[in-house]
């Protein structure tokens, strides 16, 4: 052995590892592997703070001071002696220096040589002490094995400790031990030490062993040993092989247990409870079967979790023994008068909901073998569970809610026990077979089990019986029978459990189609409000919670299609069934009577507002919808809403303000809650209202418009949903709101524009305050970065034309002479100000990101300035294309005296796409928009740039312009085979025909002079036939004089010199124009009452050539017929032939009429299209009264313009309807591919119809007239009544 330094005992030194070693041993012992071990070693003093107190370690650190102390004191004076002088040298430099002098000397090395060998003398003698411990550890072991027959010991050692000296001890020769010491025959203490054995062993060393299957019979057959601790033990040890042991080793447990069960259920020697006795829980043979039972369903419900990683045939052996437990039915037929409780009943209560059947359905590989057996061997399971669910219901209807109750609390009573009497037993029962038939019936395999044949039944029980059975047991169940505890009463009610298995499969639309969207199930729905409605209960049982949970259906199958088709229609659209008898009639009818305060069976109770509240929502899901509407309409459900509302508003403001340390507070705190949930009930339900067009118009007139809007935008900041079964967002809602000026001043006084604006301006320019700045942000490549998408689509919703002219009409720019960097926009006059019109170098300084942020603008300006009207408004009061005009001259460099070039960058590129969009007018066709993006090449942007009008000619396309070509004459031979005679009627009919017929043969020949002698004869007809006149006569006796005295806006004056210079580039109008149109819109414009220009009659002139007197004649008798309602926007701006309150509200006919049908088409139509909007918060209606409003100037080429005003003209006004919808059905890729690319709003008003010619859907249109206008007519017609 080695000598020691130091003169240190090697006892000493063990001594000083051992205290060492035991205090790190938990550390190790954790490491994963032996080099995790090392790592933990070398970085004990970091981890360690005891590190600097351990024995070991003190002696170290004087073996090194007394080695090595006095060479590293010379070493450091040495240093410092050295340094250069007026030089700082830091600590750490001086610590480098000296260890790396001390490491590489000699009495280092020899300092360690001498250490590793004293140490190596330590450890070799402590390994050959452990060693012989091992060896008379094994003699101790083996004299223990052979007196073990004769005396019974305990181990003391720890779990660790004898698991860890078995693992490698433990043979085939221990196991066949173990089996031997486990019979029944040896003493009782021999057994629990084998088991105990058994226990300890690892469960790889115990699976491998061969006589594992003997062994697995061996603890089943003893799970039945009449000791409770023995079987008790086994217990435990088969919940350790569940934990710890490999998947196919706790299958065969799993199996083994589930077959001892099934045995034990067989036996009749086994005394197992009756259904009439009940279970005793404190029974000690109830408690072990009860855990054998719970240790079972606790394996179903884990094994799922990773039985998918296995061979398929382990997981059907579980499913089958689990089937064939669950199957078993012991033969009673000598037992004829007691029932003898099934293996379920003790599932059951473990597991009443069923969970472990939900979790092995999840899984398609686990859920097919399952729907597989139970179709071919145990399908008894599914009869059985059925059998249990009308039994219960029977229960229910024969006897009375107290009886039941009653019973339950006597049976409660009885013993001062846990005790579950028959009857509870079949109720926990029948929740286990209503969890367990939902789960099934989700599933299109599980409802081809269906349909089910009972005993003691006639009749089968088909899928559509059993859920009006589960509908009929929400309002006919009595109070849960008593649970475990009060508070679960409530989890285990019977009309609550239902309506959540109902709740599941009505959201999985394939199954809520085939299983709830049925007439017989819809009338189950409502047979408690159709009893309620006589003046009855609506059952023996019917409580206010059961017209809750049935609302709640409702309002899941009216937000499925195929349920709101039922609903709304019954089964058969078409059959002569009384319209008032569908659902949706008698929803709305119970509402109505209920907010009326008509229905006085449930006066008084505090849960009314909740019942009002739920059956609600079901009707918002109903006239959320167009079509919906148009049925709820008559009900007049919202003026009853805002009549409620308004009681409610008046109710809140009276409750006083709770004062502090009074016994009224919880109780006024509580009242004021529960109105406060129930206005908020009452403004979301007409809210909802503004989903459609009609609807927005409906709630405006109920004045609670500001209040919905400002309900709206606080769920909005609060990223709340508008309505649970809602299938839009706010971006619906908001543009609908948008397209009314009403609607537009409500945004604005809720703080829904700031709001907006402020987001923008903080991505736009500020960024976001919370988050750390560690890097710059990245350059924006797109024009518009992704922070500012969402907000820029924001902007483009809520500008349409009345939401411009509110917000921005004949108001100033600020123009200041200076900007704060700190100074935020927030209305939208701040937007233009700020980002579109930089007219001074304090606005440009004003910005961080000056180029960006005038790119976003432009790009705002030019999809705004898409909208005719606001672009005059712009022109008239901020002079737009001038200044950008002069931007673009400042954006000029001189190169010389007589060569003046462009700079070329994204705002010049900008500016000139806008100029040029803003100042040419024509379709598709007739001209050409510079791109915004640069070219690859030489010449990256060949397209002209200017500063000064008129525009170059390359913007504009030649060959569509007018000219004189000869034209067909057979539009007018055939005009003069018809003479005004008695045959006037069928003169206009045979005209019409004629008109389609060359609509779909010769489009084009529907032009010019032509055109204009078959609109003037063809309307002349029509205004002098009583029966298509819709507006009466009246005598025009305004003179020249009083003309010459009226003067057009200056809107309207932009809008004559836009109209002659279209009308002159296709050589429609002449010189004189200008003068004639201003003369026509002085006849016919209303001052001051239409804010915009009037694009039909601008049409009209230069259909008719610029004809003023034409026009004029035209005009007047065009304004008989019901067709000028909708093509002539300003003919009913302020009308006397309109209601009142219509006309209060500004939402003009083609809004609420037009534009609401078209919606309601649409979804019918095209409903990919009408999914793209909702899926891009936008809505149809705001783009289509865009495209009406201007007579589809800019969108379609003048052919196209003339052939949709003659179409509606001739066909009658639900064509300019079938003709929206004809362009959604054109545009439909293209839509698609928008709502991805998340743009749809600025493609569809940036982007012309494409492609589009009206001629080429006259056919589909056709169909459409076919299938629609009775209902369209019919609406359209009705625009003078007042509706309701």
């Amino acid at each position: 052995m080695a000598r020691f330094s130091g003169g240190e005992d090697p006892a000493a030194l063990q001594g000083m590892l051992r205290q060492l070693f035991q205090s790190v041993k938990e550390k190790i012992t954790g490491a994963p592997s032996l080099e995790s071990a090392e790592e933990i070693l070398l970085h004990l003093e970091e981890t360690d703070e005891n590190f600097h107190n351990y024995e070991f370690v003190k002696y170290l650190r004087q073996h090194i001071c007394n080695t090595l102390g006095s060479m590293i004191e010379d070493e450091m004076e040495k240093w410092t002696a050295d340094r250069n002088q007026g030089e700082e040298s830091g600590y750490d430099t001086v610590v480098q220096h000296v260890t790396k002098r001390t490491q590489e000397s000699k009495e280092y090395k020899e300092m360690m040589h001498s250490l590793k060998n004293s140490m190596m003398v330590v450890v070799e003698s402590m390994i050959d002490k452990f060693e012989e411990d091992e060896m008379r550890s094994r003699e101790r072991q083996k004299k223990i094995q052979k007196e073990k027959s004769s005396s019974y010991c305990t181990d003391n050692c720890s779990d660790s400790d004898s698991s860890f000296n078995q693992s490698y001890k433990f043979c085939q020769g221990k196991l066949q031990l173990i089996l031997d010491q486990l019979d029944p025959g040896q003493p009782k203490e021999v057994r629990y030490e084998a088991l105990h054995m058994l226990c300890s062993a690892p469960p790889s060393d115990v699976l491998n062993c061969e006589n594992w299957t003997t062994l697995c019979e061996k603890l089943t057959a003893s799970l039945s040993d009449p000791d409770p601790v023995f079987s008790d033990r086994i217990l435990k040890f088969y919940a350790q092989t569940f934990t710890l042991s490999p998947f196919h080793m706790t299958k065969e447990i799993y199996t083994s247990l589930a077959k001892y069960l099934e045995l034990y259920f067989l036996s009749r020697e086994n005394h197992i409870p009756t259904v009439s006795t009940g279970i005793d829980v404190t029974n000690p043979n109830v408690i072990r079967l009860l855990r054998k039972v719970r240790l079972l369903n606790e394996y179903q419900k884990e094994a799922p979790s990773f039985w998918i990683r296995h061979p398929k045939k382990y997981m059907e052996e579980i499913v089958e023994s689990t089937l064939s437990l669950l199957s078993v039915k012991r033969d009673q037929s000598h037992l004829a008068s007691q029932k003898i409780l099934h293996p379920i009943y003790f599932l059951v209560l473990v597991d009443a909901k069923a969970v472990w059947f939900k979790k092995w359905m999840h899984g398609y590989c686990s859920r097919t073998v399952v729907l597989r057996l139970l179709e071919k061997k145990y399908k008894s399971l599914i009869t059985a569970a059925v059998q249990q669910c009308v039994q219960y219901f029977e229960l229910c209807e024969t006897m009375k809610t107290n009886e039941i109750v009653g019973h339950s609390k006597h049976c409660g009573n009885k013993q001062k026990t846990f005790y579950y009497s028959g009857q509870e037993l079949q109720y926990i029962y029948f929740l286990h077979s209503l969890c367990l038939l939902g789960r099934l019936l989700i599933y299109t395999q599980g409802r081809k089990l269906f349909p089910i044949k009972l005993r003691n039944r006639k009749d089968s029980v088909s899928l559509t019986d059993l859920l009006v059975l589960f509908i009929q047991l929400i309002y006919y169940s009595p109070s849960c029978p008593k649970m475990t505890s009060a508070a679960h009463l409530e989890n285990y009610s019977p009309a609550g459990m239902v309506t959540e298995v109902l709740q599941i499969l009505c959201d999985q639309k394939e199954c809520a189609i085939e299983c709830l969207c049925n007439k017989p199930v819809v009338e189950a729905l409502l047979q408690p409000i159709h009893n309620v409605m006589k003046g009855t209960k609506a059952a023996p049982h019917c409580s206010e919670a059961a017209l809750i949970y049935t609302a709640d259906i409702l309002t899941r199958i009216a937000s499925v299609e195929e349920g709101l088709t039922l609903l709304l229609y019954g089964e058969n659209m078409n059959s002569s069934e009384e319209k008032s008898s569908t659902g949706a009639h008698k929803i709305a009818q119970f509402l109505k009577k209920l907010l009326d305060e008509d229905i006085s069976i449930f006066s008084g109770s505090e849960m009314l507002p909740m019942v009002k509240g739920a059956f609600i929502s079901t009707c918002c899901q109903i006239y959320g919808t167009c079509e919906g509407l148009q049925v709820l309409i008559p009900y007049g459900l919202h003026e009853s809403m805002a009549n409620a509302w308004k009681k409610t508003n008046l109710v809140s403001e009276r409750i006083p303000t709770p004062v502090e340390d009074s016994d009224s507070v919880s109780s006024v705190s509580q009242e004021s809650q529960n109105l406060m949930a129930w206005e908020e009930n009452l403004l979301d339900g007409l809210l909802n209202f503004a989903a459609t067009p009609k609807g927005l118009l409906l709630l405006q007139k109920t004045g609670a418009i500001s209040e919905c809007v400002t309900f709206m935008f606080n769920r909005y900041a609060k990223k709340l949903q508008i309505s649970r079964h809602k299938k839009f967002d706010h971006g619906v809602l908001f543009t609908q709101v948008a397209s009314t000026a009403a609607g537009t001043i409500a945004l604005q006084s809720s703080g829904f524009i700031n709001a907006l604006i402020t987001e923008l301006w903080s991505n736009l320019e500020c960024g976001k305050d919370d988050v750390r700045v560690i890097h710059p942000r990245a350059t924006p490549v797109d024009p518009i970065d992704q922070s500012c998408q969402k907000s820029f689509l924001g902007l483009v919703t809520l500008l349409s034309y009345p939401a411009i002219y509110e917000l921005v009409g004949n108001q100033d720019l600020p123009n200041k002479a200076e900007y704060s960097l700190r100074e935020v926009p927030i209305c939208i006059i701040d937007i233009i100000d700020r980002l579109i019109i930089l007219n001074s170098e304090a606005k440009i300084r004003s910005l961080f990101n000056y180029e960006q942020s005038h790119i976003f603008g432009l790009r705002l300006l030019s999809v705004v300035c898409c909208n005719l009207d606001t672009l005059l408004l712009l022109e008239a009061q901020y002079h737009v294309s001038e200044i950008l005009l002069n931007a673009q001259e400042e954006n000029i460099s001189e190169t010389s005296e007589s060569h003046r070039d462009f700079i070329i960058d994204g705002l010049s590129v900008e500016r000139n796409h806008v100029l040029v969009r803003i100042n040419l007018i024509g379709g598709p066709m007739e001209r050409i928009l510079p791109p915004r993006i640069l070219q690859k090449g030489d010449d990256p942007y060949p397209w002209p740039m200017f500063s000064s009008y008129p525009l170059p000619n390359c913007y504009l396309s030649e060959g569509t312009r007018n000219t004189d070509q000869k034209q067909d004459n057979d539009l007018g031979k055939i005009l003069l085979h018809f003479k005004m005679s008695d045959k006037q009627t069928e003169w206009i009919e045979n005209c019409r025909r004629q008109f389609c017929k060359t609509m779909k043969a010769k489009p084009d020949i529907i032009s010019g002079g032509a055109l204009v002698e078959l609109l003037e004869k063809f309307v002349l007809h029509l205004s002098e036939s009583p029966s298509e006149c819709y507006f009466p006569s009246v005598v025009y006796t305004a003179t020249d004089a009083d003309v010459k005295n009226e003067s057009l806006s200056l809107v309207q004056q932009l809008g004559v010199e836009m109209t002659v210079r279209y009308g002159k580039f296709l050589n429609l109008l002449k010189e004189s124009a200008e003068s004639d149109l201003t003369w026509v819109l002085k006849h016919f414009c209303l001052q001051g009452s239409y804010a915009g220009h009037d694009w039909f009659v601008s049409s009209l002139f230069m259909i008719m050539l610029g004809d003023k007197e034409k026009t004029f004649q035209f005009l007047q008798q065009f304004s008989r017929l019901l067709t000028s309602a909708f093509l002539w926007v300003p003919r009913l701006q302020v009308s006397r032939y309109l209601p009142v309150d219509t006309i209060e509200s500004g939402i003009h006919p083609i809004y609420f009429c037009s534009t609401h049908y078209i919606e309601m088409l649409l979804k019918t139509e095209v409903p990919l299209v009408f999914s793209a909007f909702h899926m891009s918060g936008f809505a149809p209606s705001q783009i289509c009264l865009q495209w009406i409003t201007q007579c589809f100037w800019n969108y379609l080429d003048w052919i196209e313009i003339c052939h949709y005003i003659a179409t509606c003209i001739f066909l009658g006004p639900d064509y300019q309807v079938y003709i929206c919808i004809a362009i959604f059905k054109h545009l439909q890729q293209d839509i698609l591919q928008h709502t991805q690319t998340q743009d749809l709003q600025v493609f569809l008003k940036e982007e012309a119809l494409h492609g589009f010619r009206v001629s080429d859907y006259f056919e589909y249109m056709e169909i459409l007239e076919q299938n629609y206008r009775p209902v369209l007519l019919r609406d359209m017609r009705n625009i003078r009544v007042q509706s309701t």
